[in-house]
């Protein structure tokens, strides 16, 4: 495995505004970096898995194009085996599915803005079809020059070629080929074609850090950092609907709000989202889309046939954005929210997306809503390292859900540390560690140091890293600052290596 270094100073947010330029015509002078930072990002030419035609015969000789250089690039010659998670990334994604076998052909060009205090010479770019997949990453180039990528675990790694220098940009395309599982044993339900319905999470090759993927239970082993912009086009070999976070839908389905009718069907689609971690998509044949609102943000929930309740789902959801966002002080950020019904697994978060798994039962289904929505906040807003800190994300998403349904109770696990990553824990007691025991550390402290800092110590903790990346000791030193009590005895007895 390869060394590494890694800046694990907080990423500043990200800029907002910055576009990469399409490539110029053959005959056009290369463009500068201060070209590449004001044009827009296209995604490449949706790739088909029929092949190319043959090509047909003409009595016209047309003369061969004169080689070009390669574009200018502001990588300089050199290696310092180093890379971070400070870079600007914006993103322009097209998936090919062929649906009925799985297929996949996914080509992702990056835009990268090197924001971090020194140069890098590699990215490590995560996809969970690394290891679910049986990925074959067929090209890969930096500034239009091909380069030999290397995958370890669920990472990708590409060489520059070089090194990049701070305040620089460069385009990175990488292409590769996978095939979804058919079942949903372990974690393949997260990438997955089983029972009608083709599930997509962690897909697109992220910006991120070697991070190993295996462990002994279902945390989410993953880091993130937000980006600015994903445009994405999704194209299948035969009609569907699409769950996503955000796209337009096309035609409001049903008779206005609240309404159900059967979802767009579809073979192509090409959509934007702003400021987030991931895209997880969702396809079936045959949803139904059940519309709704909560002040003013459309609520889309996707259901099939002798599947979840569409109009259940729409009001727990409307519940859960409103009743968070209230209790957090801080407004739902994205522009639309849709709940999708899948085979199997667990329920998953992603920006504007959650998934619900179709045989949950009626009495989990407002928790299940509630904790899900809840990390539109503690993930989505606020990221973290996931493999690492998983309490800093899952334990303040299920304080802030069971807090709003009045559902807190006692964990029936023992006590154990909250300062351990995911690979510490059993799949018997993860949930009940993590989850419910850090919650209830979370709520001891919000009896000790009063309800209404500690909101408002969760709130400014959320917007102080927006877009960025916190931690656990980040969110308790932000708790700690607010608080009118000394919380040092409560984090000593969880916190061990923190504290």
């Amino acid at each position: 495995m390869r060394p590494a270094v890694y800046d694990r100073d907080m990423p500043r947010r990200l800029p907002l505004v910055w576009l990469l330029l399409a490539l110029a015509a053959a005959c056009a002078p290369a463009p500068s970096a201060s070209d590449l930072r004001s044009a827009p990002l296209t995604p490449p030419p949706s790739p088909s898995l029929a092949g190319t035609p043959a090509p047909v015969a003409t009595a016209t000789r047309i003369p061969a194009p004169t080689p070009q250089p390669p574009p200018a690039s502001a990588i300089v010659p050199g290696s310092i085996d180093r890379t971070s998670l400070d870079l600007a990334a914006v993103y322009a994604v097209d998936l090919t599915v062929d649906v009925a076998t799985g297929a996949l052909r996914v080509v992702t060009t990056i835009g990268l803005t090197n924001d971090s205090d020194g140069g890098i010479d590699r990215l490590e770019l995560n996809t969970i079809a690394a290891r679910l997949g049986e990925i074959d990453v067929t090209e890969a180039s930096v500034d239009g020059r091909p380069v030999d990528i290397e995958i370890d675990d669920q990472t990708v790694v590409v060489p520059l070629g070089g090194i990049l220098p701070e305040g620089e940009v460069a385009e990175v395309q990488l292409t590769y080929a996978a095939t979804l599982r058919p079942d949903l044993d372990g974690s393949d339900w997260l990438f997955s074609r089983a029972g009608g319905t083709l599930a997509l999470y962690r897909w697109i090759p992220w910006v991120s850090r070697a991070t190993p993927f295996d462990r002994p239970n279902h945390g989410d082993p993953f880091v993130t950092p937000s980006s600015p912009r994903v445009r994405i086009h999704v194209a299948t070999d035969r009609p569907m609907v699409l769950a996503a976070a955000a796209p337009d839908p096309g035609p409001t389905p049903g008779p206005g709000p609240g309404g159900t009718d059967p979802g767009p069907a579809a073979r192509a689609w090409t959509f934007e989202v702003n400021d987030v971690r991931d895209v997880a998509i969702v396809l079936a044949p045959d949803f139904a889309v059940t519309t709704g609102e909560a002040e003013g943000i459309p609520i889309r929930a996707y259901t099939r046939p002798g599947g979840l309740d569409g109009q259940r789902l729409v009001a727990q959801a409307a519940h859960a954005l409103t009743t968070e966002a209230s209790r957090i002080g801080v407004e739902y950020p994205l522009p639309a929210y849709s709940v999708v019904e899948t085979t199997g697994g667990y329920g998953m978060e992603s920006p504007g997306l959650t998934w619900i798994p179709r045989g949950t039962t009626a009495a989990n289904l407002p928790y299940l809503v509630h904790h899900e929505t809840a990390h539109q906040w503690f993930y989505g807003l606020v990221g973290n390292d996931q493999q690492a800190q998983p309490f800093a994300d899952e334990a303040a998403a299920d304080l802030l859900a069971r807090t709003v349904l009045g559902a807190i109770r006692a964990s029936r696990c023992d006590p154990a540390p909250l300062d351990r990553p995911i690979t510490r824990y059993s799949q018997a007691c993860y949930y009940e560690v993590i989850y419910i025991q850090g919650g209830n550390v979370l709520d001891d402290v919000r009896a000790a140091m009063g309800s209404e800092p500690f909101w408002a110590a969760m709130g400014d903790y959320v917007e102080a890293n927006r877009d960025g990346l916190g931690g656990t000791r980040q969110l308790l030193e932000a708790l700690r600052a607010a608080s009118p009590v000394d919380l040092l005895p409560i984090l000593r007895a969880r916190f061990p290596d923190l504290y």
